[in-house]
C-alpha cells in the first residue's frame, strides 16, 4: 500500500511543480498581444487549477506517508505550513487572474492584476523551493 502512496505522491509533485515557473509565464505577460495575453492567462489559470488538486494528493498522501516515517515534530509542522501556504497563494491567485481575463475582455488595463500574480508566483515558487529543500534534508 505504501508503494501506491509514494506513487500517488510523486505525480501530485508533477502537478506541484508547475510552480516553479509561473513566475517567468507572468513575468513575461506584458510582453504579450491582448490576445496572446488572454491566452497565457488562461493557461495559467487552467494550470493553477490543476496544481491545487496536485497539492490536495499531496496533502493526503504526505499525511499517510508522515504518519507512517519517523519524523521529527518541527520538520512535519513546517511542511505542513509550508502546504498551507501553497494552498492559500494559489487560492488568492484566482481572483486575480479572473480579474485580468475580465480587463482584457473589456479593455481596461491589467497592470495591478499582473502585479499581483508576479508576487503570488514569486510567492508559491519560493514556498516550493523551501519545501523541496525539507524533502530533501528533512532538516
Amino acid at each position: 500500500m505504501g508503494g501506491i502512496f509514494y506513487l500517488l505522491h510523486m505525480i501530485g509533485t508533477a502537478a506541484v511543480g508547475f510552480y516553479l515557473i509561473i513566475p517567468f509565464v507572468v513575468g513575461s505577460l506584458q510582453k504579450l498581444s491582448l490576445n496572446a495575453q488572454e491566452g497565457a492567462i488562461n493557461t495559467v489559470r487552467l494550470a493553477n487549477r490543476i496544481a491545487q488538486y496536485g497539492l490536495v494528493v499531496q496533502l493526503i498522501t504526505g499525511g499517510y506517508i508522515m504518519s507512517k516515517g519517523e519524523y521529527s515534530v518541527a520538520w512535519m509542522v513546517i511542511v505542513s505550513l509550508l502546504l498551507l501556504a501553497m494552498f492559500a497563494f494559489g487560492g488568492i491567485m484566482g481572483k486575480p487572474l479572473k480579474s485580468a481575463l475580465a480587463g482584457i475582455r473589456e479593455k481596461r488595463d491589467i497592470k495591478q492584476d499582473i502585479g499581483k500574480l508576479r508576487t503570488f508566483s514569486l510567492l508559491l515558487a519560493l514556498s516550493l523551493l523551501v519545501m523541496i529543500i525539507f524533502m530533501v534534508y528533512q532538516i
